[in-house]
């Protein structure tokens, strides 16, 4: 990836909350709709599903339909239930990661397989799966499904070549790119082209915010990949991916660098099976040593550039200031 020396505009990175305040009612209603999606007369699911809406996150992804359908036209009732579904398969995907990961805490509060065990996790995440698919269906949302559907089928493969790759340690930085372009991106893009498409705009702004919402996808995973080399209080461990043995851009970049000597030593490190806080400590100070962290940020800052480039092509509104903020938020995010 070519890198450039562009940077984030300096004045003051607005917060999430004050991004969130230019959809706030917008938000209320997609709140409504995301709770009545969720219902069930089967008490045990009503209990969990209650425990799930007790838990606040940050709703990125419903504020990126949202201010994306503001931002090519009128936020109709599409466009709640574009948002609905969006979270509901992202909710699903969440519970079932900490399935697979053996999870017992998901943003400081007991997951759901570690109060309920693994079979209701696993069945639960397959009840929010399908309500969203139902909600499209029983509105003849075949546009939103389509795009949706798509999304989950990159997930499903980017998280799969992640295994691969974990398995064989063979990962570069062209497959790094594949993997986060759709394990994270594609649920990204997903939102602002639904956002798009739920307002009825034309097939060409649609492909554009798809492509917005690809671009901060990806710069969305890279902090995030930055954070397991230093920033401790962001939701998960310190050194989790290293743990986990996936070799993600910052020290892809420093094995490229590093003498053949050193590749093999911190390889070793990456394929023992338990590493120990000195094991982490070595890798992370190898990978600043050679230059990862900051190849890494140079990364995403171009990337959250051209995210924006591409907003700066849609009218001049509140919704496109938001989506321009939110690219300059997303970077510069402590967790």
């Amino acid at each position: 990836m070519q890198v450039s020396e562009t940077l984030i505009r300096s004045d003051r990175v607005r917060s999430i909350s004050e991004i969130r305040s230019t959809v706030q009612d917008d938000l209320k209603s997609f709140r409504r709709y995301f709770r009545q999606s969720m219902r069930s007369d089967v008490a045990l699911l009503d209990h969990v599903v209650q425990y799930l809406l007790r838990q606040k996150g940050k709703r990125i992804r419903p504020l990126l339909v949202l201010l994306s359908a503001r931002c090519c036209g009128t936020v109709s009732e599409s466009t709640y239930r574009a948002s609905a579904l969006i979270e509901l398969l992202h909710t699903a995907t969440l519970v079932h990661d900490d399935v697979v990961d053996d999870a017992d805490r998901r943003r400081g509060v007991f997951s759901i397989n570690a109060l309920w065990k693994n079979k209701v996790a696993v069945l639960l995440g397959d009840f929010l799966l399908s309500r969203g698919l139902l909600l499209a269906v029983e509105h003849h949302e075949y546009e939103l499904l389509q795009i949706v559907s798509e999304a989950v089928k990159r997930m499903s493969e980017g998280e799969l070549l992640q295994i691969e790759k974990a398995r064989k340690l063979d990962i570069n930085e062209s497959t790094y790119f594949r993997i986060i372009s759709d394990k994270t991106a594609s649920l990204i893009s997903a939102c602002t082209a639904s956002g798009a498409a739920s307002v009825g705009a034309p097939r060409e702004s649609i492909e554009q915010m798809k492509l917005f919402g690809e671009k901060l996808g990806l710069a969305f995973q890279i902090r995030d990949d930055l954070f397991d080399f230093g920033v401790k209080d962001v939701g998960k461990p310190l050194g989790i991916d290293l743990k986990e043995k996936k070799v993600t851009l910052p020290l892809i970049h420093a094995l490229e660098k590093a003498s053949s000597s050193e590749r093999r030593t911190i390889m070793r490190i990456v394929k023992k099976k338990k590493k120990s806080a000195s094991d982490l400590r070595h890798v992370s100070e190898f990978t600043v040593k050679n230059g990862g962290i900051v190849y890494a940020r140079q990364c995403m800052k171009e990337l959250a550039d051209e995210a924006r480039s591409v907003m700066s092509e849609f009218p001049a509104s509140e919704a496109r200031d938001s989506l321009d903020d939110l690219a300059a938020y997303v970077i510069s995010r402590t967790r």
